[in-house]
Protein backbone atom coordinates (compact mmCIF):
# COMPACT_ATOMS: atom_id res chain seq x y z
CA UNK A 1 0.00 0.00 0.00
CA UNK A 2 1.43 3.38 -0.46
CA UNK A 3 1.31 5.89 2.36
CA UNK A 4 1.92 9.79 2.17
CA UNK A 5 3.10 10.80 5.47
CA UNK A 6 2.47 15.43 5.79
CA UNK A 7 4.38 16.99 7.75
CA UNK A 8 6.16 20.30 8.86
CA UNK A 9 7.07 21.36 11.82
CA UNK A 10 9.37 19.91 14.78
CA UNK A 11 7.09 18.21 16.74
CA UNK A 12 5.58 16.18 14.13
CA UNK A 13 9.05 14.98 12.96
CA UNK A 14 9.56 13.87 16.66
CA UNK A 15 6.63 11.99 16.61
CA UNK A 16 6.74 10.70 13.20
CA UNK A 17 10.23 9.28 13.53
CA UNK A 18 9.13 5.82 14.99
CA UNK A 19 6.10 5.45 12.34
CA UNK A 20 8.59 6.06 9.41
CA UNK A 21 11.40 3.22 11.19
CA UNK A 22 8.80 1.05 10.99
CA UNK A 23 6.78 1.86 7.93
CA UNK A 24 9.62 1.81 5.94
CA UNK A 25 10.96 -1.56 6.96
CA UNK A 26 7.21 -3.01 6.05
CA UNK A 27 7.87 -4.61 2.36
CA UNK A 28 4.25 -4.39 2.25
CA UNK A 29 4.08 -0.52 2.81
CA UNK A 30 6.03 2.14 0.07
CA UNK A 31 5.79 5.45 2.59
CA UNK A 32 6.65 8.89 1.05
CA UNK A 33 7.21 11.91 3.67
CA UNK A 34 6.20 15.11 2.36
CA UNK A 35 7.35 18.36 4.30
CA UNK A 36 5.52 21.25 3.68
CA UNK A 37 8.18 23.71 5.13
CA UNK A 38 6.47 25.32 7.71
CA UNK A 39 9.45 25.45 9.32
CA UNK A 40 11.98 26.16 6.97
CA UNK A 41 15.46 26.65 9.02
CA UNK A 42 18.39 24.46 9.55
CA UNK A 43 18.04 23.92 13.53
CA UNK A 44 14.06 23.62 13.56
CA UNK A 45 13.91 20.28 10.69
CA UNK A 46 17.01 19.60 9.29
CA UNK A 47 18.91 18.56 12.23
CA UNK A 48 16.26 16.39 13.39
CA UNK A 49 15.83 14.10 10.25
CA UNK A 50 19.91 13.92 10.99
CA UNK A 51 18.99 12.87 14.63
CA UNK A 52 16.91 10.80 14.30
CA UNK A 53 17.93 8.97 11.50
CA UNK A 54 15.62 9.58 9.14
CA UNK A 55 15.41 9.34 5.15
CA UNK A 56 14.98 12.95 3.30
CA UNK A 57 11.63 14.09 2.49
CA UNK A 58 10.79 12.73 -1.46
CA UNK A 59 8.83 16.61 -1.67
CA UNK A 60 9.08 19.63 0.26
CA UNK A 61 6.57 22.05 -0.44
CA UNK A 62 8.93 24.93 0.25
CA UNK A 63 5.57 27.14 1.92
CA UNK A 64 7.82 28.87 4.61
CA UNK A 65 6.35 31.79 6.90
CA UNK A 66 3.31 33.69 6.62
CA UNK A 67 -0.07 33.78 8.30
CA UNK A 68 -2.21 31.34 9.46
CA UNK A 69 -3.97 31.66 6.38
CA UNK A 70 -1.12 32.41 3.98
CA UNK A 71 0.62 28.77 4.96
CA UNK A 72 -2.37 26.55 4.84
CA UNK A 73 -3.46 28.12 1.70
CA UNK A 74 -0.13 28.05 0.36
CA UNK A 75 0.47 24.32 1.68
CA UNK A 76 -3.15 22.76 0.12
CA UNK A 77 -2.73 24.09 -2.95
CA UNK A 78 1.00 22.89 -3.63
CA UNK A 79 -0.06 19.18 -1.67
CA UNK A 80 -3.44 18.80 -3.92
CA UNK A 81 -0.85 18.41 -7.14
CA UNK A 82 1.54 16.41 -5.42
CA UNK A 83 -1.39 13.85 -4.37
CA UNK A 84 -2.96 14.09 -7.63
CA UNK A 85 0.22 12.31 -8.87
CA UNK A 86 0.79 10.23 -6.27
CA UNK A 87 -2.38 8.77 -5.45
CA UNK A 88 -1.50 7.87 -1.95
CA UNK A 89 -4.13 5.04 -0.51
CA UNK A 90 -4.07 7.14 3.06
CA UNK A 91 -2.47 10.01 4.31
CA UNK A 92 -1.22 10.24 7.41
CA UNK A 93 -0.97 13.83 9.59
CA UNK A 94 0.80 13.91 12.90
CA UNK A 95 0.23 16.66 15.71
CA UNK A 96 -1.75 20.05 15.33
CA UNK A 97 -0.12 22.09 13.06
CA UNK A 98 -0.90 24.18 9.80
CA UNK A 99 0.62 21.35 7.43
CA UNK A 100 -1.90 18.43 9.80
CA UNK A 101 -4.90 20.52 8.82
CA UNK A 102 -3.77 21.48 5.43
CA UNK A 103 -2.88 17.67 5.24
CA UNK A 104 -6.13 16.65 5.86
CA UNK A 105 -8.53 18.91 4.40
CA UNK A 106 -6.44 18.21 1.21
CA UNK A 107 -6.59 14.29 1.06
CA UNK A 108 -10.49 14.51 2.13
CA UNK A 109 -11.11 16.94 -0.59
CA UNK A 110 -9.28 14.58 -2.86
CA UNK A 111 -11.27 11.61 -1.35
CA UNK A 112 -8.17 9.90 0.12
CA UNK A 113 -8.84 8.89 3.67
CA UNK A 114 -6.75 10.39 6.49
CA UNK A 115 -5.55 9.06 9.24
CA UNK A 116 -4.74 11.22 12.26
CA UNK A 117 -2.16 10.84 15.25
CA UNK A 118 -2.57 12.21 18.47
CA UNK A 119 -6.26 12.44 17.62
CA UNK A 120 -8.35 14.03 20.67
CA UNK A 121 -6.29 15.96 22.13
CA UNK A 122 -8.25 18.84 23.52
CA UNK A 123 -7.69 22.75 25.50
CA UNK A 124 -10.73 23.92 24.55
CA UNK A 125 -9.19 26.81 24.30
CA UNK A 126 -10.39 28.55 20.72
CA UNK A 127 -7.91 31.14 20.59
CA UNK A 128 -5.48 28.63 19.68
CA UNK A 129 -4.84 27.93 16.31
CA UNK A 130 -3.38 24.28 16.77
CA UNK A 131 -6.97 23.61 19.04
CA UNK A 132 -8.68 25.06 15.60
CA UNK A 133 -6.10 22.53 13.56
CA UNK A 134 -6.52 19.74 15.67
CA UNK A 135 -10.54 19.79 16.06
CA UNK A 136 -10.92 20.08 12.00
CA UNK A 137 -8.73 17.65 11.43
CA UNK A 138 -10.36 15.04 13.07
CA UNK A 139 -14.01 15.48 11.95
CA UNK A 140 -12.37 14.81 8.20
CA UNK A 141 -10.30 12.11 9.40
CA UNK A 142 -11.27 8.64 8.55
CA UNK A 143 -8.60 6.66 11.48
CA UNK A 144 -8.08 8.84 14.72
CA UNK A 145 -4.62 7.31 16.41
CA UNK A 146 -5.47 8.98 20.37
CA UNK A 147 -2.89 8.45 23.16
CA UNK A 148 -4.85 8.69 25.55
CA UNK A 149 -8.39 7.02 26.96
CA UNK A 150 -9.35 10.75 28.06
CA UNK A 151 -8.37 11.69 23.99
CA UNK A 152 -10.92 9.19 23.17
CA UNK A 153 -13.58 10.68 25.58
CA UNK A 154 -13.15 13.87 23.61
CA UNK A 155 -13.16 12.15 20.22
CA UNK A 156 -16.49 10.08 21.43
CA UNK A 157 -18.41 13.08 22.72
CA UNK A 158 -17.96 15.06 19.71
CA UNK A 159 -19.80 12.05 17.60
CA UNK A 160 -17.52 10.36 16.31
CA UNK A 161 -18.22 6.99 15.56
CA UNK A 162 -16.33 4.88 17.62
CA UNK A 163 -15.29 2.36 14.84
CA UNK A 164 -12.85 5.33 13.69
CA UNK A 165 -11.05 5.37 16.94
CA UNK A 166 -7.97 3.52 18.18
CA UNK A 167 -6.44 4.07 21.66
CA UNK A 168 -2.90 3.39 20.29
CA UNK A 169 -1.12 5.95 22.76
CA UNK A 170 1.68 8.16 22.14
CA UNK A 171 4.34 7.93 19.34
CA UNK A 172 6.10 11.08 21.48
CA UNK A 173 7.13 8.48 23.88
CA UNK A 174 8.35 5.82 21.29
CA UNK A 175 10.31 7.80 20.25
CA UNK A 176 11.67 9.20 23.49
CA UNK A 177 12.02 5.40 24.87
CA UNK A 178 13.86 4.52 21.58
CA UNK A 179 16.01 7.51 21.90
CA UNK A 180 17.22 8.46 25.34
CA UNK A 181 20.40 6.40 25.57
CA UNK A 182 21.82 8.70 23.03
CA UNK A 183 20.51 11.29 25.02
CA UNK A 184 21.66 10.50 27.63
CA UNK A 185 25.58 10.76 25.70
CA UNK A 186 25.21 14.08 25.12
CA UNK A 187 27.53 16.74 25.70
CA UNK A 188 24.96 19.68 26.22
CA UNK A 189 25.55 19.84 30.13
CA UNK A 190 29.37 20.03 30.00
CA UNK A 191 29.13 22.49 27.39
CA UNK A 192 26.68 24.50 29.03
CA UNK A 193 28.63 24.63 32.35
CA UNK A 194 25.73 23.02 33.85
CA UNK A 195 24.82 20.69 36.91
CA UNK A 196 22.03 18.46 37.13
CA UNK A 197 19.55 19.49 39.45
CA UNK A 198 20.84 22.98 39.59
CA UNK A 199 18.88 25.02 36.69
CA UNK A 200 15.33 25.35 35.20
CA UNK A 201 14.86 24.95 31.14
CA UNK A 202 12.70 27.44 29.91
CA UNK A 203 10.93 27.22 26.05
CA UNK A 204 8.43 29.70 25.05
CA UNK A 205 6.76 29.86 21.57
CA UNK A 206 3.28 30.29 21.10
CA UNK A 207 1.60 33.47 19.34
CA UNK A 208 -0.42 33.46 22.99
CA UNK A 209 2.77 34.09 24.88
CA UNK A 210 5.41 35.94 22.29
CA UNK A 211 3.02 38.00 19.75
CA UNK A 212 1.26 39.37 23.15
CA UNK A 213 3.54 41.80 24.41
CA UNK A 214 1.82 41.89 28.20
CA UNK A 215 2.66 38.17 28.58
CA UNK A 216 5.83 37.99 27.27
CA UNK A 217 6.59 40.96 29.64
CA UNK A 218 5.50 39.13 32.23
CA UNK A 219 7.17 35.91 31.28
CA UNK A 220 10.36 38.34 30.58
CA UNK A 221 9.00 39.59 34.67
CA UNK A 222 9.32 36.34 36.07
CA UNK A 223 12.38 35.03 34.56
CA UNK A 224 14.27 38.52 36.30
CA UNK A 225 13.13 37.66 39.26
CA UNK A 226 14.03 33.56 39.82
CA UNK A 227 17.68 34.73 40.21
CA UNK A 228 17.88 31.55 42.47
CA UNK A 229 18.67 29.04 39.83
CA UNK A 230 20.28 29.10 36.36
CA UNK A 231 17.72 29.29 33.37
CA UNK A 232 18.46 27.93 30.39
CA UNK A 233 16.67 29.58 27.27
CA UNK A 234 16.77 28.08 23.65
CA UNK A 235 15.21 30.97 21.93
CA UNK A 236 13.16 30.16 19.07
CA UNK A 237 13.59 32.53 16.34
CA UNK A 238 10.14 33.81 16.02
CA UNK A 239 9.95 34.27 20.16
CA UNK A 240 13.79 35.96 19.44
CA UNK A 241 12.25 38.17 16.92
CA UNK A 242 9.26 39.26 19.35
CA UNK A 243 11.40 39.97 22.33
CA UNK A 244 13.39 42.57 20.38
CA UNK A 245 10.43 43.66 18.64
CA UNK A 246 9.23 44.66 22.05
CA UNK A 247 12.26 45.72 23.63
CA UNK A 248 12.88 42.98 26.11
CA UNK A 249 15.93 41.32 24.16
CA UNK A 250 18.33 43.38 26.03
CA UNK A 251 16.94 43.06 29.75
CA UNK A 252 17.31 39.34 29.74
CA UNK A 253 20.78 39.70 28.11
CA UNK A 254 21.51 41.20 30.85
CA UNK A 255 20.47 38.63 33.60
CA UNK A 256 23.77 36.93 34.59
CA UNK A 257 21.56 33.87 35.51
CA UNK A 258 19.83 33.74 32.07
CA UNK A 259 21.52 31.38 29.60
CA UNK A 260 20.12 32.72 26.27
CA UNK A 261 21.49 29.64 23.39
CA UNK A 262 20.17 28.50 19.69
CA UNK A 263 17.33 25.81 19.16
CA UNK A 264 18.61 22.49 20.24
CA UNK A 265 18.43 19.33 18.95
CA UNK A 266 16.12 16.02 19.96
CA UNK A 267 18.40 14.58 22.05
CA UNK A 268 20.39 17.87 24.16
CA UNK A 269 16.54 18.88 24.74
CA UNK A 270 16.16 15.44 26.26
CA UNK A 271 19.00 15.93 28.17
CA UNK A 272 18.09 19.30 29.30
CA UNK A 273 14.62 18.13 29.88
CA UNK A 274 15.97 14.73 32.43
CA UNK A 275 18.65 16.81 34.50
CA UNK A 276 16.79 20.12 34.69
CA UNK A 277 15.18 20.82 39.26
CA UNK A 278 12.12 22.01 36.61
CA UNK A 279 10.68 23.24 32.81
CA UNK A 280 8.91 26.34 32.15
CA UNK A 281 7.40 25.92 28.83
CA UNK A 282 4.31 26.74 26.78
CA UNK A 283 5.20 23.75 24.36
CA UNK A 284 2.70 20.75 24.75
CA UNK A 285 5.43 18.24 23.74
CA UNK A 286 7.54 19.51 26.19
CA UNK A 287 5.26 18.79 28.94
CA UNK A 288 4.89 15.04 28.37
CA UNK A 289 8.41 14.71 27.80
CA UNK A 290 8.71 16.57 31.35
CA UNK A 291 6.05 14.34 32.78
CA UNK A 292 7.75 10.89 31.15
CA UNK A 293 11.40 12.10 32.69
CA UNK A 294 9.80 12.79 35.60
CA UNK A 295 10.91 16.50 35.83
CA UNK A 296 7.96 18.88 37.16
CA UNK A 297 6.94 20.88 34.71
CA UNK A 298 5.32 25.01 35.03
CA UNK A 299 3.28 25.28 31.62
CA UNK A 300 3.08 29.01 30.80
CA UNK A 301 -0.93 28.45 29.30
CA UNK A 302 -4.50 28.84 31.43
CA UNK A 303 -5.27 25.23 29.87
CA UNK A 304 -3.68 21.75 28.23
CA UNK A 305 -4.51 19.52 25.88
CA UNK A 306 -2.74 17.36 28.16
CA UNK A 307 -4.52 17.48 31.55
CA UNK A 308 -3.77 14.02 32.43
CA UNK A 309 -0.34 15.58 33.34
CA UNK A 310 -2.19 18.19 35.57
CA UNK A 311 -4.46 15.43 37.42
CA UNK A 312 -1.44 13.50 38.29
CA UNK A 313 -0.03 17.10 39.85
CA UNK A 314 2.69 16.64 37.71
CA UNK A 315 2.17 19.94 35.60
CA UNK A 316 0.90 23.02 37.08
CA UNK A 317 -1.13 26.00 35.12
CA UNK A 318 0.50 29.35 35.41
CA UNK A 319 -0.49 31.09 32.40
CA UNK A 320 1.62 34.47 31.80
CA UNK A 321 1.06 35.40 35.57
CA UNK A 322 4.51 36.66 36.66
CA UNK A 323 3.45 35.89 40.34
CA UNK A 324 1.89 32.70 39.74
CA UNK A 325 5.03 31.63 37.79
CA UNK A 326 7.58 32.83 40.39
CA UNK A 327 5.27 31.38 43.41
CA UNK A 328 4.90 27.87 41.83
CA UNK A 329 8.57 27.40 40.77
CA UNK A 330 10.05 28.65 44.40
CA UNK A 331 7.28 25.56 45.83
CA UNK A 332 8.75 23.22 44.05
CA UNK A 333 12.06 24.16 44.57
CA UNK A 334 11.68 23.89 48.10
CA UNK A 335 9.73 20.55 47.85
CA UNK A 336 12.08 19.22 45.73
CA UNK A 337 12.36 15.90 47.71
CA UNK A 338 8.44 15.30 48.24
CA UNK A 339 7.56 15.92 44.63
CA UNK A 340 10.97 13.59 43.34
CA UNK A 341 9.01 10.61 45.71
CA UNK A 342 5.32 11.39 44.39
CA UNK A 343 6.71 11.04 40.77
CA UNK A 344 8.32 7.77 41.27
CA UNK A 345 4.85 6.37 41.80
CA UNK A 346 2.97 8.07 38.97
CA UNK A 347 1.25 5.94 36.22
CA UNK A 348 1.82 6.76 32.41
CA UNK A 349 -1.52 7.40 31.05
CA UNK A 350 0.19 7.79 27.25
CA UNK A 351 0.67 4.06 26.74
CA UNK A 352 3.83 1.70 26.74
CA UNK A 353 5.66 2.78 23.94
CA UNK A 354 4.17 0.59 20.92
CA UNK A 355 1.78 3.30 19.83
CA UNK A 356 3.70 3.06 16.53
CA UNK A 357 3.41 -0.83 16.24
CA UNK A 358 -0.77 -0.29 16.76
CA UNK A 359 -0.62 2.52 14.19
CA UNK A 360 1.03 0.62 11.60
CA UNK A 361 -1.42 -2.38 12.30
CA UNK A 362 -4.76 -0.44 12.05
CA UNK A 363 -3.60 1.00 8.88
CA UNK A 364 -2.82 -2.34 6.67
CA UNK A 365 -5.72 -3.94 8.35
CA UNK A 366 -7.44 -0.80 6.97
CA UNK A 367 -6.21 -1.45 3.43
CA UNK A 368 -6.97 -5.37 3.91
CA UNK A 369 -3.57 -6.04 4.10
Amino acid sequence: MNITLVLGARPQIIKSAPFIHLANKDKQICLSVIHTGQHYDYEMTKIFFEELNLPDPVVNLNVGSGTHAQQTARTMLRLERVLQKQKPDIVVVPGDTNSTIAGALTAAKLHIPVAHIEAGARSYDTKMPEELNRRLTDHCSTLLFAPTENCVKNLLREGIPKNRVYQTGDTMYDVMLQQLPKAEKSQILEQLGLKPQKYALLTTHRSENVDNPKNLRSIVEAITKLNQLTIVFPIHPRTQKQLRKFRLYDLIQKQKHVKMIKPLGYHETIKLIKNSALVMTDSGGVQKEAFWLKTPCVTLRETTEWPETVRLKANYLAGANAQKIVHKVTEILREREKISERFEKLPNPFGDGDASQKIIRVVKSFANL
